[in-house]
């Protein structure tokens, strides 16, 4: 169960969690006018930091918003050791808005970004076991899904509309086809190909997205990357969700469709969840 941290580092500064205060002007505060990174550190390093980096100056690079980030991992090393949390597996947040200013829509001439970071105790499983759902939902967000913007109030309603319906995940559904999920990727398996939306504006492309597409490769496993209409989830025979925290998780149900009962897992999907099990664990390996 995820809580508040205990020290919150704005921009240069560590406070205390309780005492971390932002202006009411800031812009991400009135206009969602900000972007952030979620990443898992563990080993003394970021799991796929570099990848995660690449998104986060690309996400600023799509909102004009100027941050040299060369500085950020040593600010990361630092909030850790400050929150205690040196050799333990955490859980980094790290969000940059475009900053203070007199609210208008246009772009502030000066404003300095604001950057918040805090780290978290948190484990994952070697290999993710649960069985999950997911429901499918008219897409509702903007077009411009590819930035990891912290304007989330469509993923946030479509995600809630799961749990109201006992399921973990609500997959948007754009003009009959499924692109992601309100915080997940989405992929599907039909005779030992594998399939998903291709990273475009209308998914955000996520990290492990990416690392499950080159264990595909490496596995011989044809991917054929394009949205399958909602009107086929009967024809696959499997499918599942892939993100930092939940790894590479099986979907045993979306709405109505069973995709297996019992511990009868998708091949394919327990061979990618295995090979990303040894990725985590390489990783880990190199940073010794």
């Amino acid at each position: 169960m995820l809580s508040y941290p205990e020290k919150v580092m704005i921009n240069d500064e560590i406070i205390d969690s309780e005492n971390a205060k932002i202006s009411v002007f800031d812009r991400g505060f009135l206009f969602g006018d900000g972007i952030y990174e979620v990443m898992l550190h563990m080993g003394n390093q970021l799991l796929l930091g570099e990848e995660h980096f690449q998104r986060l100056n690309a996400s600023l690079i799509k909102t004009g918003i100027e941050m040299d980030t060369a500085s950020i991992p040593g600010k990361i090393d630092r909030i850790i050791e400050a929150a205690g949390l040196q050799g333990q597996e955490c859980l980094i947040y790290l969000q940059v808005t475009r900053g203070i200013a007199p609210r208008t829509h246009t772009f502030p001439v000066e404003a300095t970004p604001t950057l918040m970071i805090y780290a978290l105790p948190y484990q994952i499983p070697p290999i993710e076991e649960r069985d999950l759902q997911a429901i499918t939902t008219p897409e509702i967000r903007w077009s411009h899904c590819d930035i990891k913007t912290t304007a989330l109030q469509g993923n946030v309603l479509s995600k809630e509309q799961a749990k109201q319906q006992g399921c973990f995940e609500a997959l948007f559904v754009r003009e009959g086809i499924i692109t992601e999920g309100s915080h997940s990727n989405v992929f599907f398996v039909r005779n030992n190909v594998v399939y998903t939306h291709p990273a475009n504006n209308f998914i955000l492309n996520g990290i492990t997205r990416l690392a499950v597409l080159d264990i595909c490769h490496e596995l011989g496993l044809t991917v054929i990357e394009e949205g399958i209409p909602a009107s086929t989830l009967p024809s696959m025979d499997e499918a599942f969700l892939t993100g930092t925290t939940t790894q590479v998780a099986a979907l045993r149900k979306i709405d109505e469709h069973v995709f297996y009962k019992g511990d009868s897992k998708g091949t394919v999907t327990r061979k990618i969840q295995e090979a990303f099990s040894q990725l985590k664990t390489r990783s880990l390996e190199v940073s010794v």
